[in-house]
């Protein structure tokens, strides 16, 4: 195609900024369109870190225009008999390894098509055994972004590897158990307990306590005064709003803006006070 036009390409990478991977990236995009508009999402998704990448990259992809086209190349099976796929849904175009990494956005919206890479043609002429972010998924991108449908890439399929995500469950102890997810750089504490949970938790409470009280539905309690959150046996007593509800050096618990239930302190780090790591239970009562 002779018509260059301007597409929104993101990258999410497990590439770092040390070495010339994402650069190169950039370059074999460029090579085929000039005009392509490239972002760089995150290239410090901890190495092989398929679940860390497959939460960057749903909790992303939505505030791109429609019509982006996002990479996602964090690829243990590199060079593997692992597929390669492009996924259609309803505003953006993935390219990803079928290792789960798109798994949390498969959930949300089901994919209108995908498709496992399999025409040269739209490929580097020669392609390593390491390196196919720069051999395959640049210049598929590029290719796509010049009009290039999905179907022409390769065959389609009906589903795509799933990632195990962890779910919240409700105890006969009547609390809600969840878990740390994700942890960013400040240290904040992000679960897998959404806003929904939240909300489904409160309700079989106040539902609970109704029945146990007979209180009328003026007489009910204000949850946010007396919910009870537990992180590795250190409580926090209140849901707040902002970091700044709670003095500095103080923790809270608030609905981050990922919209996941998020451990925090004010002006200080949650991993460090609590001494937590990633799959560490967290517990709502």
């Amino acid at each position: 195609m002779s018509m260059h036009r301007p597409c929104v390409i993101t990258l999410l990478t497990d590439f770092g900024n040390q070495d010339a991977y994402a650069g190169v990236m950039k370059g074999v995009i460029t090579g085929i369109n000039p005009q392509a508009n490239i972002i760089d999402i995150c290239h410090n998704v901890p190495p092989q870190d398929v679940f860390n990448a497959a939460y960057l990259i749903y909790t992303s992809y939505k505030y791109f225009p429609k019509g982006t086209i996002h990479i996602a190349v964090v690829d243990p099976g590199v060079g593997s008999e692992r597929d390669i796929v492009c996924v259609k849904t309803n505003d953006y175009t993935f390219l990803a390894p079928d290792n789960g990494i798109l798994g949390f956005i498969i959930e949300e919206e089901k994919p209108k098509v995908i498709v496992r890479l399999t025409n040269d043609k739209y490929f580097l002429p020669s392609i390593s055994n390491t390196f196919h972010g720069r051999d395959v998924f640049a210049p598929v991108a590029a290719h796509l972004s010049l009009g290039v449908k999905p179907q022409q890439l390769g065959v389609k399929i009906n589903q795509l590897k799933q990632l195990d995500i962890p779910k919240p469950s409700f105890k006969e102890t009547g609390q809600l158990e969840g878990e740390i997810i994700y942890i960013d750089r400040f240290g904040n504490l992000i679960t897998n307990i959404t806003k929904k949970h939240l909300m489904q938790f409160i309700n079989k409470k106040s539902e609970a306590r109704s029945r146990k009280f007979k209180t009328s539905a003026q007489q009910k309690y204000s949850t946010c005064d007396t919910m009870e959150i537990t992180v590795w046996e250190k409580k926090i007593t209140r849901l707040g709003r902002t970091y700044m509800d709670v003095k500095r050096g103080e923790p809270l618990a608030l609905i981050g803006s990922a919209g996941f239930l998020e451990i925090s302190i004010n002006q200080g780090n949650a991993q460090k006070y609590f001494k937590v790591k990633i799959g560490n239970k967290i517990h709502v009562g």
